[in-house]
């Protein structure tokens, strides 16, 4: 009797510990207090975003709902070794998987959806970005309006499935060079007001915003579903160092205005990144005034 009551207690004590856990990443994820500066890397990056002193990581959803079983078992074991956050992931959707066109595939979308969100959850995910341009291309000679109203019915699908893993889903604007459909924050204000879901929200990437030429201004207006952003210096994509290597004063007056308090995930390219980590990290929280 007394070796079933331990084995209760035992059991009770760690399922409480993974609520504790979810809970704890949950609020990570959803702000109050400082901003929390991540790395956006394939997973082979893990142990340097951890030496560079990152807060957490961004990990590639395709690329982690690619893995074997077994594989997946080890990434999650090492991400425990290090106590590295996952609260958040990008590369949402494969180019193979499309939400536009002729070509959709509602059950497979659903099977990579489903797959993915388990998978991303038990990391800690909280929060995945929507750019997945290759997944949401338009193809030529296709209609924009039916495939915004196919990006739609991707989104309140999605959302539901997301919903039920405590995970938001962030659409992400992106350059036009890169996507033909939702290039502004205005077009993916429209998508987010359309599918009306809770979970299905927006995000900013300073370097599409930039090449875009968006006015600042622009997020006083979305305040209420703005949940992530990503950052780089737009010429040539690189890490932020240097406060005058580009005009950020705007974007960022605009996010402290706003009381902006997320996770700010940097995604842009480094040669170095146990060098320059720290020096974009300490450049975002100066920017952010912590």
């Amino acid at each position: 009797m007394t070796i079933h009551r331990g084995l209760a207690i035992a059991t009770h004590l760690a399922a409480l510990a993974a609520l504790l856990t979810c809970a704890g990443m949950a609020a990570f994820a959803q702000g109050g207090g400082k901003v929390r500066i991540g790395y956006c890397g394939p997973l082979a990056d893990i142990d340097a975003v951890k030496a560079a002193g990152f807060d957490y990581m961004e990990v590639r959803t395709s690329e982690v709902a690619a893995l074997s079983v077994a594989d997946y078992e080890k990434l999650a074991l090492r991400l425990k070794e290090l106590a590295l956050p996952v609260p958040a992931a990008y590369w949402f959707l494969p180019a193979e998987i499309k939400v536009t066109g002729p070509n959709v595939d509602k059950d497979r979308q659903m099977e990579y959806l489903r797959r993915a969100l388990d998978r991303t959850s038990r990391l800690g995910v909280r929060l995945i970005v929507f750019g997945s341009s290759g997944a949401r291309q338009v193809p030529e000679g296709f209609g924009k309006r039916e495939a915004f109203e196919q990006l739609v019915d991707f989104g309140k699908r999605a959302g539901v499935e997301a919903r039920s893993r405590n995970i938001t889903i962030a659409i992400e604007p992106q350059r036009r060079e890169e996507s033909n459909i939702i290039n502004n924050v205005s077009e993916a204000l429209a998508w987010v007001e359309a599918v009306n879901d809770p979970n299905i929200q927006l995000m900013i990437d300073y370097y599409h915003f930039s090449v875009e030429k968006e006015d600042p201004a622009i997020i006083r207006k979305v305040k209420g579903h703005l949940r992530h952003l990503h950052m780089a210096n737009p010429d040539k994509r690189v890490m932020p160092l240097d406060w005058n290597e580009y005009d950020y004063a705007p974007f960022f007056a605009a996010l402290r205005g706003i009381g902006y308090d997320r996770l700010i995930g940097l995604e842009a390219s480094s040669d170095d990144l146990k060098t320059e980590g720290p020096r974009s990290i300490a450049l975002l929280r100066r920017a952010m005034g912590d």
